[in-house]
């Protein structure tokens, strides 16, 4: 016997009388036709007041439309007890505070360890069954709200709303020296850079991307900054604050362009002349460099994210608190 998750439940309101029933999915539940068809192989995929129906039949107002997906498990993904911090928990989503340094998803070379084997081992011990399905990316070493989606329906819900830019994802950035203006938006195109294919750079060429900012606070080395994404690019926060001189502390792989400067035996000058624009004149060197080792990690953390939730259609909020390293950091700046 097939086992399911609970249904997702649509009543049909008099307005819609009439209509097909592929309309009401598609329309109304949205759900996908890659997902439609997927539903059609199952008994209980597809029902019309508890019966299997064919979706080219007409609805009347006050019935029940009910879609129902088969449990899966993640029978790639080795289960280990990886303890990780939840934000929130229902039968549909899963939200977590990820911790610098954990690799969400297993790759080549990265098979265990990472919050992907922590979390199918949670579901296991609570006799859950479920997918492993992230609905967006933090790089390794950003901490904060990660959102995982337990079907099908929410992961494809989710990602739409991503696609339509209704997804709120803000992050919270240490940075060295001060955005000039205080508030404004980064637009610049991304894309690879042609002599290291793993960085990512500001070229005509590239992906649009565009990143606003907001100065939260300011001292005399460095800012707090809240981000906002228009756009998902790889890197994209890192590359765009590096683009205005003002880099991410503690970024080994996005520098401070002090680090092209030094001399041959990687010496550093006093200071730094001519800064980026965009910047106001950065510290002297040795408190740049000082500055990025206090960190081990680029200080960046995805600190609130907001969407509609996909069944129950409540606009959620979630927020990560600034974690340990970057608030030693920040009092740093302050000091």
């Amino acid at each position: 016997m097939t086992a399911y998750y609970p249904p997702i439940v649509y009543i049909v309101p008099e307005a819609e009388n009439g209509w097909l029933l592929k309309t009401i999915l598609a329309k109304r539940m949205h759900v996908s036709r890659k997902l439609q068809s997927k539903l059609k192989l199952t008994e209980e995929g597809i029902t019309l007041n508890g019966r299997r129906v064919y979706i080219s039949v007409h609805v009347q107002a006050g019935d029940v439309v009910e879609i129902r997906m088969e449990k899966e498990t993640s029978d790639d993904i080795l289960p280990q007890p990886i303890p990780f911090d939840i934000l929130y928990e229902d039968e549909h989503i899963l939200i977590v505070n990820k911790e610098a340094g954990m690799i969400v998803h297993p790759t080549h070379g990265h098979y265990t360890g990472t919050l992907a084997n922590g979390v199918v081992d949670y579901w296991l011990q609570k006799g859950e069954a479920y997918r492993f399905r992230a609905v967006h990316r933090l790089d390794q070493e950003t901490t904060g709200v990660l959102a995982i989606a337990k079907n099908p329906y929410v992961h494809q819900h989710i990602s739409e709303q991503m696609i339509d830019n209704l997804v709120d994802k803000k992050y919270l950035a240490l940075v060295h020296g001060t955005p000039d203006p205080r508030q404004g938006e980064v637009d610049g195109p991304i894309d690879r850079d042609p002599e290291e294919p793993h960085r990512r750079i500001v070229t005509p060429d590239g992906y649009p991307s565009l990143t606003r900012y907001k100065v939260l606070e300011s001292w005399t080395k460095g800012s707090l900054v809240e981000l906002k994404l228009e756009t998902g690019r790889t890197h994209q926060i890192r590359v765009h604050m590096t683009s205005i001189g003002c880099p991410l502390i503690g970024d080994k792989f996005y520098r401070h362009a002090i680090y092209d400067r030094q001399g041959e035996h990687g010496e550093p000058g006093s200071s730094l002349a001519d800064p980026e624009p965009h910047s106001h004149p950065t510290e002297p060197v040795s408190e740049i460099m000082e500055l990025d080792n206090f960190i081990s990690r680029q200080a960046l953390h995805a600190f609130e994210l907001s969407f509609e939730h996909p069944v129950t259609h409540e606009q959620m909020t979630f927020r990560a608190p600034l974690p340990e390293d970057m608030a030693r950091l920040r009092q740093k700046l302050e000091a």
